[in-house]
This record gives structure tokens, C-alpha cells and sequence, in this order.
């Protein structure tokens, strides 16, 4: 499956380099100790500031931030990973709406992972046009460098059923990317308003693959947002059998006024308390 994938996108970016099977160490720069705790001892509780980490994969320095949630003992959790994670946390309001699920028992209590895509010197030059459209490498940095990184520095349920990866627009689209790449890693796949435009031939690899081991939450407006190759992907998850949650909001369109209020759907459809 990942031949299949570095196909797709060996065919749409011009100069790729097919990603290396080799496993390679991250050099990761924590900013703020905020989080970060030896296992056996409770991370401090909310928002880290930035960390970095040094992708071999990617050969350049990428930031994130981690939110962890309060918990009454040390137990293992869920993780989200969020692609364009500063917008999840400044325009859709997203952490205190988990510890408000939380605190309702409407979801476990979940890690949530922001990826910030800027360059962290230079936050104008945004590189996610170049990590989105179905990049291998893109893929290997998760799966080698940031996921084996929050695995060691939280307490998480290191399997690919409690891991989740999201993303708006392209991020959605690589969210579906990831469910190619790294099915192996990442079970959950949540898609907002995506943009698959970049990478059409994505529809004919989940049509021709085997069904894999993945739950969709996928969500279009009906204004100007893609809406209809959101439809056909739909078709194709559900003729292959795939769970899937779906929500079309009317008169939405490719804005946070759409996906906000979806968010909380997201949550508890992957991380519903459990009786």
C-alpha cells in the first residue's frame, strides 16, 4: 500500500523522492517542559507550548503542540492528531470543547496532537501544499519521527484503533492519504470539507484496494465546498463497507462557521464514552 500511495504522488508532484523504508531518529526540541513527563507520572495538564522536532524524512524542523487532559489517575489514552492544528485551536475553539465533552461523559479523555505545518522561523511560508497531497514522507515523519515521539513523552494507547488523524480541506485529504499510508498506524480517519482535487486518482486506489481497517467521519457544506467529490467519496466508503459517519450541512460552505459545529460530532464519534 505504500507503493501505491508514493505512485499517486510521484505522478502529482514533480521531483518527488519515494520514501525510505529505513527507520530514522527524530531530534526533538521540547520549548517548554509543559507535558512532558517520565512514564508512570501524570503530564501536567493542558496546553504545551510549541516543541519542535527535526524530521529526517522531511529534512527540515516541524512545531506542534500537545493538549492533555485532566484524569482522575495514570491510564493510557486516546490520541487525535490534527493537521493545520493552530486553526483547530483558535478558530474551532477545540480544547475547551474536549474537556467540556470530558467533563459530560460524552467522551473519553483524549490527547489531542496539534501539527502546525509553518515553518517555525518563518511562519509565513505554510508547507502544507507540499506535506498533504499524498506524500510519502509526510507519512513516514508521523509514522517514524512524531507518533513514536508522543508515544514516549504520554501516556497513550499506542494502537492504530485509538489513533486518529484529522484535517480540514487538504488536511482532509490527507487524512485520506494516511488511511493509504499509514492505515497501520492511524484507524481513524477524519475528512472536513476535503479538498480532493489535488489528487484525483485517490478515489480509484480506495475503489480498487482491499477494504482496510478504518472508521471515516466525513463532513461537506453545500455552497462552494467541494461538495461533490465529497458525495462520491462517500459512494465509494460505503460500497466498500466502511463505517462511516457522514454530515452535509446546508447552505455551508469552506469556512470554520461550517466546521466548528461539526467538531464535536468528530469527538464523540471516535471517542464515545463507553458504559
Amino acid at each position: 500500500m505504500i507503493a501505491l500511495a508514493c505512485m499517486i504522488y510521484l505522478y502529482f508532484l514533480s521531483g518527488a523522492i519515494q520514501a525510505s523504508d529505513d527507520q530514522h531518529d527524530a531530534t526533538v526540541t521540547h520549548v517548554s517542559r509543559v507535558g512532558i513527563r517520565a512514564n508512570g507520572v501524570l503530564p501536567e495538564v493542558g496546553l504545551s507550548d510549541y516543541q519542535q522536532i527535526s524530521s529526517q524524512h522531511l529534512g527540515y524542523t516541524l512545531q506542534y503542540r500537545v493538549f492533555f487532559p485532566k484524569v482522575k489517575s495514570y491510564t493510557k489514552l486516546p490520541v487525535i492528531y490534527l493537521t493545520d492544528g493552530p486553526g483547530f485551536i483558535y478558530y474551532g475553539k477545540i480544547i475547551p470543547l474536549i474537556e467540556r465533552l470530558i467533563k459530560q461523559n460524552k467522551i473519553e479523555p483524549v490527547i489531542a496532537v496539534f501539527v502546525d505545518s509553518r515553518e517555525p522561523e518563518n511562519l509565513k511560508n505554510n508547507r502544507r501544499n507540499l506535506e498533504f497531497f499524498c506524500n510519502p514522507k509526510y507519512a513516514s515523519f508521523f509514522i517514524d519521527e512524531l507518533v513514536p515521539s508522543i508515544d514516549t513523552g504520554y501516556p497513550t494507547v499506542a494502537q492504530p484503533s485509538h489513533r486518529v488523524i484529522a484535517g480540514l480541506s487538504f488536511g482532509g485529504l490527507n487524512a485520506a492519504c494516511f488511511g493509504l499510508l499509514a492505515n497501520h498506524y492511524f484507524g481513524g480517519i477524519g475528512m472536513l470539507s476535503p479538498a480532493m482535487h489535488p489528487v484525483p486518482a485517490i478515489f480509484e486506489y480506495y475503489q480498487q484496494s482491499e477494504k482496510l481497517p478504518l472508521k471515516f467521519f466525513l463532513s461537506t457544506g453545500t455552497v462552494g465546498d467541494n461538495e461533490g467529490k465529497t458525495r462520491r467519496f462517500l459512494r465509494i466508503l460505503k460500497e466498500q463497507g466502511y463505517p462511516v459517519q457522514y454530515k452535509e450541512v446546508r447552505n455551508g460552505r469552506h469556512d470554520w462557521k461550517n466546521w466548528k459545529p461539526l467538531l464535536d460530532d468528530l469527538l464523540i464519534y471516535f471517542f464515545a464514552k463507553k458504559d
